[in-house]
């Protein structure tokens, strides 16, 4: 019969319908002929004498063996048909070429591509068995081309897209996966026979995985290691990310088994390659970056890939900030709307042309990004908090990476830093990185950032004083962080003082530290600029309206210079303002406030300490081994907050008696911070947290309630008002080469606060008290502290106003000159020297008018209710003698000199001057004593000085 006969006979038998083609018909009929061949052969072998009656029960037997050789053939012979099938339906591949409309039709289309060659090494086998199947898989991942070779394997169902797609697959990884995932549902739902044949399949794909992985060469044209990556992207996207792990799981388990081809750290590697390169790219507003954070963090969650994390994120260079910004986390890191290089607003994606936005847009534009921002933050702290977590190892290596880092970047904070922001982009991480970096930090310190929590005292200060230690020493000490014990701490130790080390340091210790330097290296770099570019932004828009005004051609190039510079404020503010981390930073500064209290009443316990004064003595105080950096952090913050998010101050409210505590207990004391010019930093602190005049006064703006709620009810007001007092004196002798003009700024923010202090009957007795003690003690031998301070706001009195009157006549000339046309024949340098002159005048006198204004009106106030202390010979001529002065040049012969153009343009104020100063004579002129010595002023005193002065007032009305 030929062979198209025989295919036709086959084709007609409605039993060939039980096998998946008519080649495995063929097969099953072939072994059963050979069967019977086989019993012929024997029943010829028999004797022939045998009776009758023997052959009949002989041929009984026979038949009943044959029939049994004859099932069990069968059996094996469907069970390998079986095999074949799941091996096709598992690997989408087929020795068997046949004609596929002779083939049984399963109702599902079955793609397999044909391995042609594999059945010729077989001798033309055409089915797949247990034996073959991992050559036969090896074949199929070797084909460049998979699609040139597909066939049909069932007679019914037209193929699909899906199925030409999963069959023809030319990546190897996605095509593993895809054959894992088939064996899976195969080994649920085959019959228990094949049940062990389905789990070996499910290994091979896994044994494959593993090759591929440790010797990728051998499959050219294959990226495996981006194939990974997408991969486990696009099933992150998707639902089946934990079949994806537990693929995963089990080839990390079958490389771990056997690393001498390639280790299980060179196989991930690459991986981390694609990812580093990828996320380079990536923008803070894009989807895709979080979907890549997720994948970090399932690699920083699993033991053995955060392994190779922890170490591939290691910089070439340790000693250098920038080179920590060049690895994968510092990618990550080194993403926010910040502009990529400092100035260079063009190709940025954020505030482009602000002042064609309204302020809405503006307003939506900075949530949107805040949205963003609290997503990315989140992600970077779980997988910070994923290798602290995951294993002593992991939580090492992270440490260390943070303090190495924070060390490499230490210059960050130098003044040439500022300077040559050239040379600081080669040497230093950028201001994202850090920004980002302190607030993932933030975050970490979360579960002890309250004042009451009992874990917040365990914090131990002298983990600032060790000095280098070895690795072995800082992985058993937990100490990571590097060069603390060369900061200025906020006291000197005393000479017989040594720091009592515990054997190891607890994570809130190294938390700690880690958030508040790492504040200390970025949030602080980043409040100097907003405020530089704030300034710029204000000199320059009045540039642009006077040359507005005068249809001067500079206006154009002041407009884009004043867009550039927009932008760059409107990112930095909205980096630095995300809810959440200011949020998180107040809390923590918060708690630092608290934590230092405690530390300098010598609490040792985990349960906070009432306050009581005056403060105790400590001797060897542990103050001495908390760095400065701690206040001077806390400081930085809320003045930030008050200048550019006061509406947060408010929502914090409940947590400012802290503040007020710390403030109290360090600013007023040399014995707790020596620091004088960080001492008057924390009264910018007050005055940042003290509710507002303007506000108050103003009825569309409540935001003040919780504030002065706090402030006016504080305990130890009396203290606070004393501390006020006693750091305007401290900083009269700084020690610093500059401390006669930087007395004036430190003193700036005191006069608001004293103002607001005088309007509440707390405070102002206690400011009386001090008046009363330093009048009954006049002859002590240390003048009392209220003295020493009329002494001096006397004097900077004197001093400021003085100095206004001269820069405000210098001013007049210049204008003089400039209206005459004086300057019009001057060179082009020359000129340009005129203008500058009168530009730093004006600056100049503008500080001068209003540092004399406000200590004019303290003054005035403090006399409302201080008698005693003024009409005191010695201190009443001193004041007659300033006040006839003053009287003499605002309102005498001498004024004159000083009517310059524009009064407002330099907070020149005379007529609140002479205001003033005459409140004060009439809140002294109920003394004799004082009356009586007015006229004795040699001079400045005339009798028609008060009359000129009336005249002036007068005009006020």
């Amino acid at each position: 019969m030929t062979d198209q006969e025989n295919n036709n006979s086959f084709s007609a038998n409605p039993f060939a319908a039980l096998f998946g083609s008519l080649a495995e018909a063929r097969q099953f009929v072939s072994g059963q002929k050979v069967g019977q061949q086989t019993e012929e052969d024997a029943g010829e072998s028999q004797d022939e004498s045998d009776n009758s009656v023997s052959e009949s029960l002989d041929d009984c037997d026979d038949s009943v063996a044959e029939i049994s050789r004859s099932f069990r053939s069968q059996q094996e012979i469907c069970e390998q048909l079986n095999i074949n099938h799941m091996i096709q339906r598992i690997f989408l591949i087929t020795l068997d070429n046949s004609d596929p409309s002779l083939k049984s039709g399963s109702g599902i289309p079955l793609l397999c591509v044909y391995l042609e060659e594999l059945g010729s090494e077989l001798d033309g086998q055409d089915w797949l068995d247990m034996d073959n199947v991992e050559q036969a898989v090896f074949t199929r991942l070797l084909l460049s081309e998979p699609g040139k070779y597909l066939i049909c394997m069932t007679s019914s169902g037209a193929p699909n897209l899906s199925a030409e797609r999963d069959a023809g697959e030319k990546q190897i990884i996605p095509f593993l996966f895809s054959c894992f995932q088939r064996s899976k549902k195969e080994v649920t739902k085959v019959p228990e026979n094949l049940l062990p044949y389905a789990v070996r399949c499910k290994a091979l794909t896994v044994s494959n995985a593993r090759t591929v992985l440790l010797t990728p060469e051998i499959y050219q044209g294959q990226d495996i290691a981006t194939q990974l990556v997408d991969l486990m992207l696009e099933e992150l996207k998707g639902a089946n990310f934990e079949e994806v792990t537990e693929f995963l799981e089990e080839v990390i388990e079958a490389l771990l088994k056997d690393e001498e081809v390639r280790s299980f750290s060179e196989v991930f590697h690459p991986v981390f390659d694609v990812l580093l390169k990828r996320i380079q790219d990536l923008d803070l507003c894009q989807m895709l970056l979080y979907t890549y954070l997720d994948l970090l963090l399932y690699c920083t969650r699993q033991k053995d890939i955060a392994k190779v994390f922890v170490e591939y994120i290691q910089p070439k260079d340790p000693t250098n900030g920038h080179q920590y910004q060049k690895t994968l986390l510092g990618a990550i890191l080194n993403i926010s709307c910040l502009l990529h290089t400092p100035g260079v607003v063009e190709n940025h994606g954020y505030f482009i042309n602000p002042s064609r936005s309204s302020p809405q847009e503006i307003k939506v534009q900075e949530s949107n990004i805040h949205q963003f921002m609290a997503q990315f933050h989140e992600k970077i702290y779980q997988i910070l908090k994923n290798l602290l977590q995951l294993s002593p190892d992991t939580k090492h290596r992270i440490l260390s990476w943070l303090g190495n880092c924070l060390h490499a970047n230490a210059g960050r904070t130098k003044i040439w830093a500022s300077q040559v922001p050239e040379i600081f982009m080669q040497t230093y991480a950028s201001e994202s990185f850090f920004l980002n970096l302190g607030a993932a930090l933030l975050r970490l310190c979360q579960p002890f950032s309250k004042p009451r929590s009992a874990r917040l005292l365990t914090f131990n200060p002298t983990y600032c004083a060790l000095k280098e230690i070895n690795e072995e020493e800082r992985r058993s000490r937990n100490m990571h962080m590097k060069g603390l014990d060369k900061e200025t701490c906020l006291i000197p130790a005393a000479a017989d003082q040594q720091p009592d080390f515990p054997e190891n340091f607890n994570l809130v210790t190294e938390n700690l530290v880690l958030t508040q330097y790492t504040l200390h290296l970025g949030f602080h770099r980043l409040h100097e600029q907003m405020v530089k570019v704030n300034q710029s932004l204000h000199r320059l828009q009045s540039a642009w309206r006077d040359a507005q005004q005068s249809v001067s051609p500079t206006a154009e190039n002041l407009r884009e210079q004043f867009e550039r510079l927009m932008t760059i404020y409107l990112c930095l503010k909205t980096a630095l303002s995300e809810p959440q981390m200011l949020q998180n930073c107040i809390h923590l500064q918060v708690s630092t406030a608290l934590l230092l209290v405690q530390i300098a009443y010598g609490n040792k316990g985990t349960e906070p300490m009432a306050l009581s004064f005056p403060v105790p003595n400590i001797q060897h105080s542990a103050l001495a081994y908390v760095p400065e950096f701690f206040a001077d952090n806390l400081g930085d913050f809320f003045i930030f907050l008050r200048r550019f998010a006061d509406e947060v101050l408010e929502t914090a409210a409940d947590f400012l008696e802290q503040i007020l505590d710390f403030i109290t207990v360090f600013t007023g004391s040399v014995e707790r911070m020596k620091n004088p010019h960080l001492r008057a930093k924390l009264a910018e602190v007050l005055e940042a947290v003290m509710p507002h005049l303007e506000q108050v006064q103003n009825p569309l703006i409540s935001s003040v309630f919780h504030r002065q709620r706090i402030f006016c009810s504080y305990q130890h007001a009396p203290h606070l008002a004393e501390a006020l007092i006693k750091v305007f004196v401290d900083i009269e002798f700084t020690g610093d080469p500059h401390q006669f003009e930087q007395k004036f700024n430190y003193r700036r923010p005191m006069y608001p606060i004293l103002k607001y202090m005088w309007g509440r009957d707390n405070y102002r007795q206690s400011i009386k008290k001090l008046a009363d003690y330093a009048s009954e003690n006049l002859e002590a031998m240390n003048p009392p502290l209220f003295l020493r301070f009329l002494n001096l706001l006397m004097n900077d009195a004197v001093f400021l106003l003085d100095e206004a009157i001269q820069y405000l006549s210098k001013i007049k000339v210049l204008q003089i000159e400039r209206d005459r046309g004086e300057w019009d024949g001057l060179s082009p340098e020359n000129r340009r020297e005129k203008e500058s002159n009168l530009l730093m005048f004006g600056q100049l006198a503008r500080f001068h008018n209003i540092m004399s204004n406000e200590t004019i009106g303290t003054l005035a106030f403090l006399t409302s209710d201080i008698h005693s202390l003024f009409i005191q010979p010695f201190l009443a001529d001193r004041t007659i003698s300033m006040l006839n002065y003053f009287l003499q040049h605002l309102v005498g012969p001498k004024m004159g000199a000083l009517k310059v153009k524009d009064f407002s343009e330099f907070d020149f104020k005379p007529q609140q001057l002479v205001s003033d100063i005459c409140t004060i004579y009439l809140n002294l002129g109920e003394e004799e004593k004082f009356c009586a010595s007015v006229p004795k002023d040699g001079r400045s005193y005339s009798p028609m000085l008060f009359a000129q002065t009336v005249r002036v007032l007068k005009k006020k009305k």
